[in-house]
């Protein structure tokens, strides 16, 4: 029988709720925070160096959460200097709350934000147009290459906006994931559309290798809690379960067969570790800070 599956990307309401679901039950930003507060002022330690103008690009900055806490890093190593910071982001949904968070947010006196309601590739597009070759001290890119269609060329564009001290700064989930392991072996079976590809820090590194980028890799520890995933008719794991397949409504909408067999594949050591009564599933993640 035909699957009637859609991709969960087709209907944003339950994207963004399965996503709230997701960050509620796993450690994601937890360990963005972690490496943030240890391993950043690091990374940044030279990006200012002898500038009165530090000018940061976000892209797919999302709500901004992360966005603040690294510009916080930023602001505490180049203190009284004025920051740029520019975000891309397509949904306006996701810049009206960035705008909000900024706007509650004391102490940002010193940095100027804008906002571009448009993608990465819509971005380039528009520079290529204005003949503007804007160069940038920090760029970063937070878990949104998945949804870039030509990722070698992507990087590419924007490594090349890289002033000489600066950094390309990219998170994805890790190539040891559970992610890596379930896109691995279902990927070709779930219903993800063209908007969105599975892709992950081994990925990238290949596409980095090739070019002949240098570049470091940290690995982010994380997992999340999918117990609620294995009760019959539970809401939040039903949204997990949709965030994990990229599918609206997977346990209503997915073959049997294929069901049964996910279920069992997300238990498996590959994906998971059980602990005191828990499913703890990989959400391992992979920062990769690139050279110019």
């Amino acid at each position: 029988a035909a699957s009637t599956m859609r991709s969960l990307i087709s209907n944003h309401s339950r994207y963004v709720e399965s996503f709230r679901v997701f960050l509620e039950n796993s450690t994601e930003h937890q360990c963005m925070q972690e490496f943030i507060e240890q391993q950043l002022p690091g990374v940044i330690s030279s990006i200012g160096n002898g500038k009165s103008t530090i000018n940061i690009l976000s892209v797919g900055g999302g709500a901004g959460e992360i966005d603040l806490l690294m510009l916080s890093k930023v602001r505490a190593k180049y203190p009284g200097v004025t920051i740029n910071n520019e975000v891309i982001e397509p949904s306006a949904e996701q810049i009206f709350s960035y705008k909000e968070r900024v706007a509650k947010t004391s102490n940002l006196e010193n940095i100027k934000f804008t906002w571009h309601k448009e993608t990465a590739h819509e971005y380039e597009s528009r520079m290529n147009a204005e003949k503007e070759s804007k160069k940038w001290d920090f760029i970063h890119m937070v878990q949104v290459l998945y949804y870039v269609k030509d990722i070698p060329a992507t990087i590419r564009y924007f490594h090349q906006l890289l002033e000489a001290q600066a950094k390309l700064l990219i998170i994805l989930v890790s190539g040891t994931s559970g992610w890596a392991t379930l896109w691995k072996k279902y990927g070709s079976r779930l219903p993800l559309n063209d908007l969105c590809s599975y892709i992950t820090s081994a990925d990238i590194e290949a596409i980095l290798d090739s070019a002949g980028l240098k570049h470091q890799l940290y690995e982010l520890p994380s997992h999340m809690d999918i117990t609620s995933c294995f009760t019959e008719g539970n809401t939040d794991g039903e949204l997990l379960l949709d965030f994990l397949t990229e599918a609206c409504e997977f346990s209503k909408t997915a073959p049997p067969e294929l069901k049964q067999q996910i279920m069992e594949a997300l238990r498996k050591p590959e994906c998971s570790e059980e602990r005191d009564g828990k499913v703890l599933f990989n959400n391992n993640l992979s920062v990769i800070v690139v050279e110019p």
